[in-house]
């Protein structure tokens, strides 16, 4: 748990710094985190605010759902940036990332990219091992 709240401090830490790198580490523990965190507010919003709202939560409809919604437009940028700098890590640019508007080759491709190691000093800097 230390591991993901010091990833998740450290991408917060850098809200929309493009430049630099990010590790393997860094990338998949914000990833985690935010995944349980959009489980949760999903969760409450289902529970909670729709009830409020009379609205029936499985309706289908995103007006049911304003935690997940600011949420989302939360840690939009923090979560691009950090996908540009995790690219930056493995020796790539950050318009790589473009790919993940083609439909599912773009994400596997991704995917791939982001599994891979850091590299040794690359254009971006030396490494920056998050732990």
């Amino acid at each position: 748990m230390d591991k993901m709240m010091l990833a998740v401090r450290a991408v917060l830490s850098k809200y929309i710094t493009f430049s630099g790198r990010a590790s393997r580490s860094e990338y998949w523990w914000w990833i985690l985190a935010i995944f349980l965190l959009s489980a949760l507010t999903q969760l409450i919003d289902a529970l909670v605010i729709a009830p409020m709202l009379g609205i029936v939560p499985a309706a289908g409809d995103d007006a049911s759902q304003p935690l997940s919604l600011i949420l989302s437009l939360a840690i939009l940028l923090p979560t691009v940036a950090v996908g540009v700098r995790r690219l930056h890590d493995i020796g790539r640019s950050g318009w790589w990332l473009l790919l993940s508007l083609i439909p599912l080759i773009g994400f596997l491709v991704l995917l791939y990219f982001y599994t891979r190691p850091s590299d040794p000093e690359n254009e971006w800097g030396p490494p920056n091992p998050l732990y």
